[in-house]
């Protein structure tokens, strides 16, 4: 290949590349250093300049209770949600991947939550869980048991989004195990048939160790949902009662658009970036490695 042909190439890959590049430039990359920038000054009053104060910001925000209990809240939502959206999916893609009758129907059930809209998802459960004639309560009260405030309790709140947050979540996570469990060869269990090998012992032994880069895959996607949170806490909760639902992103949103702290909204923001970015650092040099045996 001459010099002359090589450069055209360089040039053509170059233009194929760059619709993506100003897309990721303009959407992610500009926002992250205005989100850094922001983080490091206090706006100006009346026409002021900002004033640096560098990490002081961040001072303020480790200083603040509200966000550690927001931090809590969503620690405890993420050890709630990933491991049973996770766990649920792939019992519900074993299931589906079997022989049974109707098996397109119960994909097709199994996956409808996911489509929904999350605002349309969490109207229909705010009709679930209404304290007076919810489905939930009027079941407890067929039963001779009294009602709960399912979301206007603190004790129960969060629990009660977490269970949202897994039925909408885990039908989306089967569609990648059910993809990946009929990418095993049926030469692996043939060969496991004919050595007598229990269906429980070929799954842990086999098809679970195969199962482990969907199974990373789901764990980060998992992951990144718990921390994006926001439409259906401004539908059932708004972060309440006495911020016991209140969790990270729904966090920015109240500091940006209803206190319009900006600062602090972006100091926040900063940090789940940065807690992202180890957990992505750990994924692509520790867990991937593992994970695909190499």
């Amino acid at each position: 290949m001459t010099l002359n042909a090589h450069r055209k190439m360089q040039l053509y890959g170059a233009l194929l590349l760059l619709p993506a590049a100003l897309l990721l430039t303009t959407f992610a990359y500009l926002p992250t250093v205005t989100t850094v920038i922001n983080s490091l000054f206090l706006p100006g009053f009346r026409g002021e300049p900002a004033e640096f104060v560098g990490v002081e910001n961040y001072q303020v925000l480790f200083d603040d209770p509200t966000f550690w209990q927001v931090a809590r809240n969503n620690l405890i939502y993420a050890l709630g949600t990933i491991p049973t959206s996770i766990a649920l999916a792939l019992g519900m893609a074993l299931f589906v991947n079997g022989k049974l009758p109707g098996r397109g129907f119960v994909r097709m059930a199994y996956f409808t939550p996911t489509i929904l809209p999350m605002i349309a998802a969490a109207n229909i459960w705010m009709f679930f869980y209404a304290p007076q004639i919810g489905l939930f309560n009027s079941l407890l009260d067929s039963l001779g048991i009294p009602g709960v405030n399912w979301l206007g309790d603190p004790s129960v709140a969060l629990s009660s989004v977490i269970v949202m947050s897994v039925w909408k979540e885990a039908g989306f996570f089967m569609i990648f195990y059910l993809a990946a469990l009929q990418s095993i060869p049926p030469e692996l269990k043939e060969a496991a048939d004919l050595e007598g090998t229990s269906r429980w012992s070929f799954f842990w032994r086999v098809t679970f160790p195969l199962l482990m880069p969907t199974t990373l895959f789901v764990l980060i996607n998992a992951l990144i949902n718990s921390v994006r949170v926001v439409d259906h806490l401004f539908i059932l909760t708004k972060g309440g009662p006495n911020n016991a639902t209140n969790l990270l992103l729904y966090y920015v949103y109240e500091n940006a658009f209803s206190f319009f702290d900006r600062t602090t909204a972006a100091t926040i923001t900063v940090v789940i970036l940065i807690v992202l970015a180890v957990v992505a650092t750990l994924k692509f040099t520790i867990l991937d490695r593992r994970t695909h045996y190499q």
